[in-house]
């Protein structure tokens, strides 16, 4: 047994729909592959489930976000070049938000492992499931056009106490 405890990665992702499009972005994975992923990516520390979503919408798709609910929150284990290593499992804890976004700041970089941003119907997303980056993609939507959803209050504001 190890003498490290075990933790899952925190992260945000958002789930943006306009006009029955959702906004994704096309990034090169560790192995040089391009998939497809909800904006996405990690919680920093001291740092809130809200604000780090609205840094990840703003560094991988130059928009600014407004989240206006939580679609879910899901664990997910992967392996090969989504986990990094390839050889050890990593589980992914996803806070999942839906909202808005404005238009892209022409002025502001995207991240380096982004290509490209896109708008792609249910459809479309469905036809790439080979290149989504995690099978979260396509759940959260899922769950994003079921209906689901929860009041931003069910996630704490910030960071609470001290350790």
């Amino acid at each position: 047994m190890s003498a490290e405890r075990w933790r899952p990665n925190v992260t945000v992702a958002a789930v943006i729909e306009r006009g029955g499009r959702f906004l994704l972005v096309e990034e090169r994975a560790a192995d040089g592959r391009l998939v497809l992923n909800n904006p996405a990516g990690h919680l920093d520390e001291g740092e809130s489930l809200l604000d780090a979503v609205v840094r990840e919408v703003l560094e991988e798709t130059a928009c600014a976000f407004t989240p206006t609910h939580l679609v879910g929150i899901y664990l997910a284990r992967s392996r090969g070049s989504y986990a990094g290593d390839g050889e050890q499992p990593i589980t992914y804890l996803r806070f999942a938000f839906a909202g808005h976004v404005g238009e892209p700041d022409a002025t502001h970089a995207l991240d380096d492992a982004i290509v490209r941003t896109l708008w792609l119907t249910p459809a479309q997303i469905e036809a790439e499931r080979a290149r989504h980056r995690s099978p979260l993609l396509a759940r959260c939507i899922a769950d994003h056009r079921a209906g689901r959803r929860f009041a931003l209050e069910a996630v704490a504001a910030g960071i609470v106490g001290g350790a």
